[in-house]
């Protein structure tokens, strides 16, 4: 195995098939609910910003994300969980049937499988459902099982936090570095997945923004998945 790495992880959006794909069925759910999403994503950024001040993790992540979203939407917090679960969690996922996933994912995964590696998926979205809709659930007629499926939200933090990462590597009973974390941002997969100690690997797009000079490079970068298998197969 190469340099010494035991386990491949994944992100799932914008890593294992396009962000775009996704956008372009949300924009009917944009229009509708924009004052909703924006607060939303507010509210995620604020999370992220006193997750950097040490205050993680949340008991309960879901309640306390939807009262800093009541703040942004200046409205009671009693409901909005119930609402940001079914307008959004729940919602979004039928959205995901039928989205083409990066060409030669599956082939890859079942080439890393077949050559020993641990496989696992560690998202800040739960990942579950969505996978099934992408083809990616794996099982025996896909020649690879993931060992590891992973919510960042329920440990109590987002990335790129280093605890989600840590609580992945100890779900996959690998040493993070040990582990090659794979994703498409650099602010919350590369900087994430290196300040708990794994090695990663940043799939470069077409149109990209560049790493800011504090943020760790990727131990490697690709723009396809022949090129990850490849650069893991040899």
């Amino acid at each position: 195995m190469r340099d010494g790495i035991e386990g491949i992880a994944f992100d799932l959006d914008g890593t294992l098939y396009p962000n775009y794909r996704l956008n372009i069925r949300l924009i009917p759910f944009v229009f509708k609910e924009f004052r909703l999403l924006s607060a939303f994503g507010k509210a995620r950024n604020i999370i992220r910003k006193e997750q950097e001040n040490g205050q993680i993790p949340q008991e309960d992540f879901y309640r306390y994300q939807a009262e800093v979203t009541a703040k942004k939407l200046k409205v009671p917090s009693d409901s909005l969980k119930e609402k940001i679960d079914l307008l959004i969690y729940r919602g979004w996922e039928p959205l995901f049937k039928n989205i083409k996933i990066f060409k030669n994912v599956n082939e890859t995964l079942a080439g890393f499988s077949k050559a020993g590696y641990k496989l696992g998926v560690l998202s800040d979205f739960p990942p579950d459902i969505k996978l099934g809709y992408l083809g990616l659930a794996g099982g025996e007629s896909s020649g690879y099982r993931w060992d590891v499926i992973h919510c960042s939200e329920h440990c109590g933090a987002l990335k790129p936090h280093p605890l989600p990462f840590k609580k992945l590597a100890e779900a996959m009973a690998l040493p993070p570095e040990k582990i090659l974390y794979v994703g498409n941002s650099y602010s919350y997969d590369v900087t994430g997945a290196a300040g708990a100690g794994m090695k990663t690997a940043w799939i470069r797009r077409k149109f990209y923004i560049k790493c800011r000079k504090k943020e760790p490079k990727p131990d490697f970068s690709f723009s396809n998945y022949r090129q990850l298998y490849n650069f893991m197969i040899q």
